[in-house]
């Protein structure tokens, strides 16, 4: 990739060179990732492109409205989520086939990642619009590089099942794993996920990293079974990630 010296003309945030610009041909969906916590953390390019897009479909609008005003960017924004995506994508797909660009985001990090954006991003490529990515913050890094377990090969599980066999099987897939395993869970399960974790593999290496980037973030090591009984008795709120460490040889799990 050629580096771009200070002073030297650079091709728009939002597009390539000769990019055929909104009404002269299909335009461009963007997948922009956004902070996960610290408002701080967005990027550079991120905030180009938010001011340079005609409009910002976004998981929460109000959500995401803090984020522009905290930046000085006022764009239309329109709902994009879980549960109307269905029916804003052909929507959205019309709109950048006649040439405008759009930025997808999420309430944090990047759109499709455990959030909604898939989808839309799906339907703009088979109807032959670019889709282009403004990378930003991870909680999956994060967390992972924070965990201090091995991370030159690791897996990402996303969020665990709330109950029954899946939920077996998916903690057992990741405790099975050769490899470092990250996933997502929710402040209500974390308790049982530590419980679930010790019963199986009370020695494995885990670490459970909480409102990361945030005032109250924490990250904590231990053993599966060390953990279970010093997280028993505590109330855990927000965004958790789990960071398991990889099946040692001639353990049982």
């Amino acid at each position: 990739m050629r580096s771009v010296r200070a002073g030297e003309p650079q091709a728009s945030p939002t597009g390539s060179e000769g990019d055929p610009g909104p009404g002269k041909g299909p335009g461009v969906l963007f997948l922009v990732s956004t902070p996960i916590g610290n408002l701080e953390d967005i990027t550079l390019r991120a905030l180009r492109c938010l001011r340079e897009v005609d409009w910002i479909a976004a998981e929460d609008t109000r959500h995401t409205a803090i984020l522009l005003r905290e930046n000085g960017i006022s764009r239309p924004m329109i709902s994009c989520h879980a549960h109307n995506e269905h029916q804003r994508t052909p929507q959205l797909v019309a709109r950048l086939l006649a040439g405008e660009k759009g930025a997808l985001v999420t309430d944090a990090g990047t759109p499709g990642i455990s959030d909604p954006g898939f989808l839309l991003a799906r339907a703009a490529r088979a109807a032959g619009v670019r889709v282009e990515v403004i990378p930003g913050p991870s909680a999956v890094l994060m967390a992972l590089l924070a965990s201090g377990l091995p991370c030159e090969r690791f897996c990402f599980l996303g969020y665990a099942p709330a109950k029954g066999a899946v939920r077996t099987r998916f903690l057992t897939d990741a405790l099975s794993a050769g490899r470092t395993t990250v996933l997502f869970e929710s402040p209500h399960r974390i308790h049982r996920m530590l419980e679930e974790l010790a019963g199986a593999a009370p020695d494995r290496e885990i670490a459970v990293c909480r409102e990361l980037t945030k005032k109250f973030e924490e990250i904590l090591r231990g053993r599966a079974d060390d953990l279970a009984r010093e997280l028993a008795g505590r109330t855990l709120r927000g965004e958790i990630t789990v960071v398991i460490g990889h099946r040692r040889e001639g353990e049982h799990a």
